[in-house]
Order: structure tokens, then C-alpha cells, then sequence
């Protein structure tokens, strides 16, 4: 899971082993081999008695820059210290506990964050003031996250996961005291900024390790931990947060990162160890287009979060925005051709699997608003729950994707990444058109149902993919992978958050336009206070406006729906119904 989406202006709450052997290839991974034979019964699925790679061999490939093989001349030294596995029997063995919890910690820093500080924002803005600008406390942390995942994935994969880890890490431990420290609303936007550069990192890396780390049929158990990690941060965060800021003081919903990035820096310096690798795979780092990607990103962004809020789409600040970051993308691109190591280079999407998986994590980005943003609002303002009760909704979600996530392994091996991916896509496309299928008003168990048909077909889509992307590149292309992956799904949730946003607030004019009941409210502005002061309406125009409310959820499901067709497709007429996985240790 991302990074919770900006908030919406009327809402209220903010393969397949396909072969593990020789290599396959194809188009997808040149000169890596041949493909599986078509024929083969075995393709497609991850041979049970598959010998596994070293521990200490993230990068034993034979393409272009790969070290010696272990027991061929001029090999470099193997790996050790504590984090370095031994090799010597050719298994690779489980990275150390030390390891595997720092990677938790640091991936638990991210999901954390966001929902800790929202529960926080009312005693922020009654300190700092800056009540009008408070939204990009959440919208500029994601814009940072999201425009620096690409330079991030190029980094570690030139200069190592290790360093950009470290940094990331003490990048975003910077931020929380400097978030901790703010005098004014302006500087600490500035400061979770500065978290974001962070987490940025944070978010690539980790979960390039994983892949690092684990062999293709472990990568499910570390995967469905991180999971794990995010969705008892979706549970815990909230309440955590109010505590924090009700008894300590907000100050200390930032200060709360200092002992858990001081654990996990002190755990990844201390215990991660990567080996040695041959020096002909650095090379320049591609500053020009980092600062390229980072300059265009943040203006599309920028443009997506604030139209329709700040101004109108068609007004000229969002067509100057679209229109500057559309010529940044076409300098981005020149630039990218030139360079020798380009922080987005052509591959990622001349590759079939890559390019599939990208578009298809980008819907999954988009349709995700729905659930996370707007089921809250669509809880307590229409089914009339509390916050506890509307959190629990939200909840089952979280609770079922995990599960789902952790046995999906038991049906990818048998049919493959893509039809994996496919059949959990399918159920999620029908669970989200049953939602505008209820009554109206619904029983709270119907909604609450939903979820957790919804977070299973979801954790049965998103795994497969991204343990089957990793898998289908070697070291020195895995980071750069993972984070195009992570990068186009947080900008489809920037864009749903942008596209469902509007359609919300067409939705709810339009039926304000038209309210039989005196006493509605005439603009959207009023929208959120009439929603939160339900008593301050006549009865007739507060269940106008609960049904105008379940009208524009029933819409942005309608969306969500569309966006699930739209990831199947891509599917099915994309991605190859055989993943070009690489031999364990590529």
C-alpha cells in the first residue's frame, strides 16, 4: 500500500516461475536466453525441488557487469560479517533476524507516518495556525515521495541498497525533528518535505531488498510481512496519534520516528551486508535527469492535487502547470536518451512485464481512493457510524489483504503470476460494482463485507505482480523495476484522488442544485461543515444530503469499477501469460 491520498475538498476525513533454470527471456529480458518452450507443462509454474541461490549472491548474473561466478577466477571475496550468509553448500539461506526487522522498521517509518500525523492535524492547526494550507502536510510529503522514487531506484541499483537505505533513513529521522521543531504551518510543510525525500527511499529500497534477500518461493513470506506492517499501521496509527497529541503534545507524533530510525539505522549498518560487485556496473549518476524527473513529477503533481480545489481544471494556473510539466517531460525524455545511466531508461517500458505491471499497479493506485478515501466519509455520513464504527469498515480491508496476500503463493505457483493477478482482479472489479448495487440507506454489514472481499481479491492482485516483476530482472535492473512500480502506482492514486475528487463534487453539486429540502447547503464549501454538524439541518435536508453523499460514492465506485476493467485489460493484452523469470541469483 502507498501513501494516503491528498484529501478531497466536500470529505470530511482526511512467473512464474515460469522456469527457474536456465533463463528465459525474449523480449523482456534480451540476451538472457531463450524463452520457455510453449509446449512445456512445467512453465508457468515454480518447480518444487528448484535449487536455490546463494544468500550472499544478490547479483551472480552473467549480462553485462555481473561479477565472476563464486568458483571462477578473479572472483571477488565472498560477503561476511554478520549479515553475509554462507554460500558454501549453494542454499541460499534466510537473511538474519536483525535484517529482516530493520527492514520492518524502516517500512514501518512510512506507514506510520501518515496516519499518525492526521489524527494530530486539529492540535497542529490550533497551535500553529494555517488552518486554509494544512492539506499539504500530506499532500507535499507524497509529492516528495512520489517524484523521488525513480531516482532512488537508479541510485540503488549504481550505488547499492545499503547506502541509499542508510541515507534515506537518516534523511527522514532529519525530518521528524525538524517537524518536531516547526514554529509556523510554513515550516513544517517545508519539514515533512523533507520527510518525504526520505521516504522515498525508504519505500524503493525496502522492498528491493526483499528481493534481494529472499529467494523467489520466500519473497511471498517477506511481502506479506510488509503487508502486515501496513495494515497494523492503518489500525494502529490513528489511535496512536490521538494519544500522542492528547497527552504529550503533537510535537511528539514526529519525535516518535527518532528511536525507531535510530534502531533500524543502527540495525542495517550494523547487520546488512552486500557483496562485493564488479565496478563496471557505476557509472555517472544521471544528476540531470534526477533533477529532470524531480522538477516534472512535482509539477503534474502539484497541478493534479490542486485543481479543482485551489482553482478550477480549466483556469490558467492548472493549464500553465499541465502545460509546464508537459515540456518538462518532452526535456526529461531528451535528456534520458543522452545519458549513460538514465534514472528512467527505455527499458522499463520497452519490456512487456514491466510495462504491464506499471499500468496495471497505476490503476490499482487509482481505484484505491475509493475504499481508503471516501468509504470514511461514506460511513458515518451515511450509514451515521462514528468514527470507531466508520474505522472499523475501513479496517476489514486492511485485516483480509494481508491474509489474502500470504497464500497467494499457493495458487501463483500453480497457474502463474498473471493469471493470479488476473483472477484476484476480477473479484475486485465485481466487489466494486456490487457496492452501487446496495440500498439505500445500507446496513452497516453490507459496506463492512465489501471491504473485506475487497482487501482479499486486492492482496490476490498486487503480490503476484510485484514478486513476479522483481523476479524478472537481475540485480542491477531490480531497483530501478521496483521503483517504477511504486511510482506508477502512487501517481494513479494522486491522479484517482484528482479524477474521483471531481467527480464527487459534480455529483453532490448537482443534487445540491436541485434539493426540494430549505435549508441545504448551496456551495460545496459548506458541504464538509453541514456534514460534520449534522444537527444544524432540517431532517428533510439532512437526508437530501446523505443521499447526495451515497449518490457520489456510488459514482466514484462506478470509477473504482472502471479502473479495475481498465487493469485487466492491460493484463490480459499486455503482459505475457508467461513471466520471463531469471534463474535464482540473476
Amino acid at each position: 500500500m502507498s501513501p494516503s491520498a491528498p484529501p478531497v475538498r466536500w470529505c470530511p476525513s482526511a512467473d512464474e516461475g515460469d522456469r527457474v533454470g536456465s533463463g528465459t527471456g525474449g523480449a523482456d529480458a534480451p540476451g538472457r536466453g531463450a524463452p520457455a518452450a510453449a509446449g512445456d507443462p512445467s512453465a508457468g509454474r515454480i518447480p518444487a525441488n528448484a535449487t536455490a541461490a546463494p544468500a550472499g549472491a544478490l547479483h551472480t548474473g552473467t549480462g553485462p557487469g555481473a561479477p565472476p561466478a563464486a568458483d571462477g577466477p578473479g572472483a571477488p571475496p565472498a560477503a561476511t560479517g554478520p549479515g553475509a550468509a554462507p554460500a558454501a553448500d549453494g542454499v541460499r539461506r534466510r537473511p538474519p533476524t536483525a535484517v529482516v526487522v530493520a527492514l520492518m522498521l524502516n517500512m514501518a517509518l512510512v506507514a506510520l507516518d501518515s496516519t499518525i500525523v492526521s489524527t494530530a492535524v486539529p492540535q497542529i492547526v490550533g497551535d500553529l495556525g494555517g488552518f486554509s494550507v494544512f492539506t499539504w502536510l500530506f499532500s507535499g510529503y507524497l509529492l516528495a515521495v512520489t517524484v523521488t522514487l525513480p531516482v532512488y531506484g537508479r541510485l540503488s541499483d549504481t550505488l547499492g541498497r545499503k547506502p541509499v537505505l542508510l541515507f534515506g533513513t537518516a534523511l527522514f529521522l532529519l525530518g521528524s525533528v525538524l517537524c518536531a521543531s516547526a514554529w509556523n504551518m510554513a515550516a513544517l510543510i517545508a519539514f515533512r518535505i523533507v520527510q518525504g525525500l526520505g521516504g522515498g527511499a525508504l519505500q524503493s529500497t525496502v522492498q528491493t531488498l526483499a528481493a534481494d534477500l529472499y529467494p523467489l518461493r520466500d519473497r511471498p513470506r517477506i511481502q506479506a510481512r510488509m503487508t502486515t506492517v501496513w495494515a497494523s499501521s492503518s489500525l494502529i496509527g490513528p489511535a496512536l496519534g490521538g494519544l500522542l497529541a492528547a497527552c504529550a503534545g503533537w510535537r511528539w507524533t514526529f519525535l516518535i520516528n527518532v528511536p525507531l530510525a535510530g534502531l533500524a539505522l543502527w540495525l542495517t549498518a550494523r547487520h546488512l551486508v552486500e557483496p562485493l560487485r564488479s565496478p563496471g556496473r557505476r557509472g555517472p549518476v544521471d544528476w540531470a535527469g534526477a533533477l529532470g524527473v524531480f522538477a516534472c513529477g512535482g509539477l503534474l503533481l502539484f497541478a493534479l492535487v490542486q485543481g479543482g480545489v485551489a482553482w478550477p481544471w480549466l483556469s490558467a494556473p492548472s493549464l500553465g502547470l499541465l502545460g509546464a510539466s508537459a515540456v518538462l517531460a518532452a526535456v526529461v525524455v531528451r535528456i534520458e536518451r543522452r545519458a549513460a545511466l538514465p534514472i528512467l531508461p527505455g527499458w522499463v517500458w520497452r519490456r512487456r512485464t514491466i510495462a504491464a505491471v506499471n499500468l496495471a499497479l497505476g490503476a490499482l493506485g487509482l481505484l484505491m481512493v475509493a475504499p481508503m478515501v471516501f468509504m470514511p466519509t461514506y460511513a458515518q455520513s451515511v450509514l451515521g457510524l462514528g468514527p470507531v464504527g466508520a474505522g472499523f469498515v475501513t479496517a476489514l480491508m486492511t485485516l483480509s489483504w494481508p491474509l489474502s496476500a500470504a497464500l497467494c503463493q499457493h495458487v501463483y505457483r500453480r497457474i502463474g503470476f498473471r493469471d493470479t493477478a488476473v483472477l484476484g482482479m476480477s473479484l475486485a472489479t465485481v466487489v466494486l460494482f456490487a457496492f452501487t448495487l446496495l440500498p439505500y440507506p445500507a446496513r452497516p454489514w453490507q459496506p463492512a463485507l465489501v471491504m473485506l472481499l475487497l482487501g482479499a481479491a486486492l492482496g490476490l492482485f498486487q503480490l503476484p505482480l510485484i514478486v513476479g516483476v522483481q523476479s524478472t530482472v537481475g540485480w542491477a535492473e531490480r531497483g530501478t523495476t521496483t521503483a517504477s512500480v511504486l511510482f506508477c502506482r502512487t501517481v494513479g492514486q494522486s491522479v484517482g484522488a484528482a479524477l474521483l475528487g471531481a467527480v464527487a463534487n459534480a455529483t453532490v453539486a448537482a443534487r445540491l442544485a436541485d434539493s426540494p429540502a430549505s435549508g441545504s447547503p448551496e456551495r460545496l464549501d459548506d458541504v464538509s461543515r453541514a456534514l460534520a454538524e449534522p444537527g444544524s439541518l432540517t431532517p428533510a435536508a439532512s437526508d437530501h444530503l446523505r443521499s447526495a453523499v451515497a449518490a457520489a460514492v456510488d459514482h466514484i465506485f462506478l470509477g473504482a469499477t472502471a479502473a479495475g476493467a481498465a487493469a485487466l485489460l492491460v493484463l490480459l493484452l499486455v503482459a505475457p501469460r508467461r513471466f520471463p523469470v531469471l534463474p535464482e541469483g540473476e
